[in-house]
């Protein structure tokens, strides 16, 4: 995705690009498709003055045959090309689903992680990814139909002007004021679509709510139902009387220039038997081009007003388009892990202050901690104290901090972002549940090695550490099981083992620093204290960082940190903190009875 201004050029140039062939038939057909109507004029015109003639004992009726057989053939072609161009508008679709749909999906990947956060920009990102394949087909196609308007108006003008000028300069006056009407509503309508964009999101997740699996528990305990879809339809309505404000004020100005238009083609059509009464027209033309004005007032009349409106809506988008390629990449944001990453030897923040863009209030504030290769770490604090911030700036998703980070004496900016993926893994408390099978979801946490044989005994140890060997013994295919209830076949877990699953991903990472973000919220305190413990011993040699609320794990921990309003307020052993009752003593004692 180039940073660009896009115009409709780059609509036609795009779909060119991912399928060369489909576009040039639907083009070619599309162009026919604007030429055939003025030569059908003409030849129906043949047809029935060869009829007339006939009739009247001036031609024999062999002289039918050819014209006859013309206007068949052209009905045939028109009729066909509009059958076969529909497996090859679905074959375009498809190519463009392959290029440029991967192409957004890929910008969005590539995305700075402070946009992530950005309502606005997840409005803009939800109007651009929803279909954008259908998009821009439809949009393509309606570049084609408005040149086969066009074309078609050309045509049937060309004829007209050979015989009756004013006619032609009629058609052209009443055209103008139609086209205009039809571009402001095509920019209105697509104004609606951003205005509502986010009561869409709005009334799409509670519509999850209503009916997805995740919420069915609370739904039929708490009985919400009623009160949810309320809140569902009145999004819901906010939306639907937005568009239909917008698009029943478009339609009818539509419909009364489609009337106009038609009323003056029907004083025309009257007009013009004078001109066969003078023998300028014949019979067989005067019908054919009465028949062709008013296929050409239909047209005029929503046709070519409902293919300029869309087109302007397809400008509009390309503005959405520009503004989102415009966007800040993270350099390396796609890259793999390195199969080997660096070791980290020494991990230093010094002075670090941060705040989240677009606020003033600063998370960490002139932060400073050192942490050593192969120790075991601890950073507890109340919410909103900056613990999951720290590990965000350690992994590189966020870049504009003050003060300076050092891994093993060496800026963290200095590193590109495929080196710190491999530095690190991180299991945070709302982790990801993969819809695939068991064994595939923990080779995640290795991806540069999943292929290998030797992964297998990788995976058995890291099971058997955080204690579900069980669980997967009992699953129908063992660690092929496919899990979530997407495949037929699937298998969901619960809370917990779900978020050991989690865990495993990490144990078999072959990063030097890990780090647990409050990974186990699903399970109780002692089954936590004792999951870190494992977690302790098969970390040997490795660099860990445990985050919780719950303080029964910072006894593992060689050194705590204890955070409050963004900076250490208390730092050492757990015997150390204990002696000293300040904040972390008042912490733990509170929670003393849960480990009893």
């Amino acid at each position: 995705m180039e940073k660009k201004q896009y115009t409709m050029i780059d609509i036609l140039k795009i779909t060119f690009k991912c399928s060369k062939g489909h576009s040039s038939l639907i083009a070619f057909q599309k162009l026919t498709e604007g030429i055939i109507p003025s030569i059908r004029i003409i030849l129906v015109a043949g047809f029935l003055d060869t009829a007339i003639q006939i009739a009247k004992g001036e031609k024999g009726i062999y002289n039918i045959i050819l014209p006859i057989t013309l206007v068949a053939a052209l009905i045939a072609y028109s009729w066909i090309s509009a059958q076969l161009i529909k497996f090859v508008d679905a074959k375009l679709e498809f190519a463009l689903r392959e290029s440029f749909r991967v192409s957004i999906t890929e910008k969005i990947a590539k995305l700075k992680y402070k946009y992530i956060e950005n309502q606005d920009v997840w409005d803009l990102i939800s109007r651009l990814s929803k279909e954008p394949e259908v998009l821009l087909k439809k949009s393509y196609l309606n570049i084609l139909s408005l040149v086969s308007i066009f074309l078609r108006i050309l045509g049937i003008l060309s004829i007209l002007i050979t015989k009756v000028w004013w006619a032609s300069v009629a058609i052209l006056l009443i055209s103008i004021p139609l086209i205009i009407v039809a571009i402001k509503g095509g920019r209105a309508s697509y104004d609606a679509i951003k205005e509502v964009s986010k009561h869409v999101r709005k009334y799409e997740y509670l519509e999850e709510v209503l009916r997805g699996r995740d919420a069915v528990s609370e739904r039929a305990i708490f009985g919400f139902t009623n009160e949810i879809n309320e809140s569902w339809k009145e999004q819901y309505e906010i939306t639907r009387k937005i568009q239909f404000k917008v698009n029943a004020k478009v339609f009818a100005k539509l419909k009364a220039g489609g009337v106009v238009t038609a009323f003056i083609t029907t004083i025309m059509s009257m007009v013009l038997i004078k001109p066969v009464l003078d023998n300028l027209l014949s019979v067989g033309l005067f019908i054919s081009i009465v028949n062709g004005l008013f296929e050409l007032t239909q047209m005029m009349s929503w046709h070519l007003n409902y293919q300029v409106n869309e087109l302007s809506k397809s400008r509009e988008y390309l503005r959405d388009l520009s503004k989102f390629v415009a966007l800040d990449e993270l350099e390396d944001a796609t890259v793999l892990p390195l199969n080997k990453g660096e070791e980290i030897k020494s991990l230093e923040f010094k002075n670090v202050s941060f705040k989240y863009p677009g606020t003033d209030l600063y998370i960490l504030k002139n932060l400073s901690f050192t942490l050593k290769e192969g120790e075991h770490y601890a950073f507890v604090g109340a919410n909103g104290s900056g613990k999951t911030t720290i590990t965000k700036l350690i992994t590189g998703l966020y870049e504009d901090f003050e003060g300076e980070i050092l891994i093993n004496d060496k800026n963290i900016k200095d590193y590109n972002y495929g080196e710190l993926k491999s530095m690190c893994s991180v299991v945070y408390q709302d982790f990801s549940k993969y819809y695939i099978s068991v064994k595939d979801n923990i080779l995640l946490g290795d991806i540069n090695n999943k292929e290998k044989e030797s992964q297998e005994d990788k995976i058995k140890n890291a099971i058997k550490v955080i204690n579900i060997q069980d669980v997967i013994e009992e699953l129908p295919n063992k660690l092929d099981t496919p899990l979530g209830k997407i495949k037929e076949d699937g298998q969901d877990l619960s809370g917990g083992q779900w978020q050991r699953i989690a865990m495993a991903r990490s144990i078999i990472s072959s990063s030097s620093l890990r780090i647990l973000d409050e990974p186990t919220s699903a399970l109780d305190p002692i089954s936590e204290s004792n999951l870190y413990e494992e977690f302790k011993e098969v970390s040997k040699n490795k660099t860990t960082i445990f985050i919780s609320h719950r303080l029964g794990s910072t006894r593992l921990a060689k050194e705590i940190f204890v955070l409050g309003d963004g900076s250490v307020i208390e730092k050492g052993t757990h015997e150390e903190l204990m002696s000293i009752k300040g904040a972390y003593s008042k912490m733990y004692e509170s929670q003393r009875s849960w480990y009893l």
